[in-house]
């Protein structure tokens, strides 16, 4: 079996060198790059199968990496990891915004780190096996999984990455609950650093964006949030 890849952006040298040696004593096949530039031309000729990406860079920063990854069709299924110092909210609801798939802050443990690229790569696979083909339809508000598409009233929608998953998860089960931590579990899965503040603020940017429909994502007062049965 092919050794799975990654690929780490970090501009450290004593960061790169620990990642490289724990990763590749797990049995990962790794490379480096040291500035986003670099990065983005590595990972298009390595095609990792996860990212390990410092937001602060030399040159293109973080936060446009994973832009750039996840715009280009040879990258755009690859993980998305970012490494930071920042933990400050709005850091992490950007990172997520952008595409990222997890997020980790500095100082942290390799064996949490190689945890954490264990979970996102099982995540990635079990996604591969929802039914893609299944459309969600409640009156004027339409729910593509397989063109990643919601339309409102004929009028095609554009929404974050996450603002589309935290739909579709509670779309699938209408009626039922889901607190903010089941949310951050179907959306991103089991320890993503995310805060309650943090699903309230794509809450509300998912209701603005749906308009009349914005009410199908109901409140549910001191337990969370579910859509609107029909």
């Amino acid at each position: 079996m092919a050794k799975q890849k990654i690929l780490i952006i970090e501009d450290e040298d004593d960061i790169v060198e620990l990642l490289t040696f724990n990763l590749s004593k797990e049995g990962y096949a790794v490379e480096s790059a040291r500035t986003g530039e670099d990065g983005l031309a590595a990972a298009r000729a390595f095609l990792p199968d996860v990212v390990l990406l410092d937001l602060m860079l030399p040159g293109l920063d973080g936060l446009d990496v994973c832009k750039a990854l996840k715009n280009d069709d040879k990258t755009r299924n690859t993980l998305v990891i970012m490494l930071t110092a920042k933990s400050e909210e709005t850091d992490i609801v950007t990172g997520l915004e952008v595409g990222a798939d997890d997020y980790i802050a500095k100082p942290f443990s390799p064996r949490v780190l190689v945890a954490r690229i264990r979970a996102a790569v099982r995540r990635s696979k079990s996604a591969g096996n929802i039914d893609t083909t299944a459309i969600i339809r409640a009156d004027g508000l339409t729910i593509d999984p397989a063109r990643h598409e919601v339309q409102v009233d004929g009028e095609r929608l554009t929404l974050t990455p996450t603002e589309f998953q935290i739909l579709l998860t509670l779309a699938r089960r209408p009626g039922l609950v889901f607190s903010r931590y089941q949310i951050v579990n179907h959306v991103r899965g089991e320890d993503t650093i995310i805060t309650d503040r943090a699903i309230d603020v794509q809450i509300a940017g998912l209701r603005k964006k749906l308009g009349n429909y914005g009410p199908y994502v109901e409140t549910v007062r001191g337990a969370g949030y579910r859509f609107r049965e029909v």
